[in-house]
């Protein structure tokens, strides 16, 4: 590369377009779109954290939730995607995250989710849920009705019982 595309490199960066959100609902899913599948089956208001860098930067603004899935590697090495960890670095981005939610493959022994559960401790938020896969459609109810129940005030709760 050179020099002066080195030296542009930071403006560049600096000079990416960014995407604001309020969404509830934050995940990332590659181009697979496996964990898409699982997100639209919801029918929620979401966003998507971006596959690829000459896409816009989503910064959150509210509170939301992070649904991500677990990634192989040797011991859970690699199981969070330079994506998400983009993503984490934005500190709004940490300051809004109230919980996470992970897809994983139960063939990853005690990796499983590992990703929800590394950005849970790093975060000192809960892990809400666990689905394998793209989940079973009572995966999909437990979240949408656990997500609902997540997001209503308590005083709500108490009234409704």
């Amino acid at each position: 590369m050179p020099p002066t595309a080195l030296a542009d490199r930071p403006n560049a960066e600096a000079q990416n377009p960014v995407q604001f959100t309020d969404s509830k609902l934050i995940y990332f899913s590659s181009v697979s779109e496996n964990t898409k599948r699982f997100v639209d089956k919801l029918e929620m208001d979401v966003a998507r954290i971006p596959v690829f860098a000459t896409e816009p930067q989503l910064i959150s603004t509210a509170p939301y939730v992070l649904l991500i899935p677990t990634y192989g590697g040797e011991h859970g090495k690699r199981s969070i995607l330079p994506q998400i960890m983009k993503f984490l670095q934005v500190e709004q981005n940490r300051e809004n995250l109230r919980g996470v939610i992970g897809a994983g493959n139960t063939n990853f022994g005690a990796y499983y989710c590992i990703a929800a559960k590394r950005i849970a401790q790093k975060c000192n938020v809960p892990v809400l849920y666990k689905f394998e896969l793209m989940g079973t459609s009572d995966d999909v109810l437990k979240v949408k009705e656990g997500l609902e129940t997540f997001w209503t005030p308590a005083s709500q709760n108490r009234q409704q019982r």
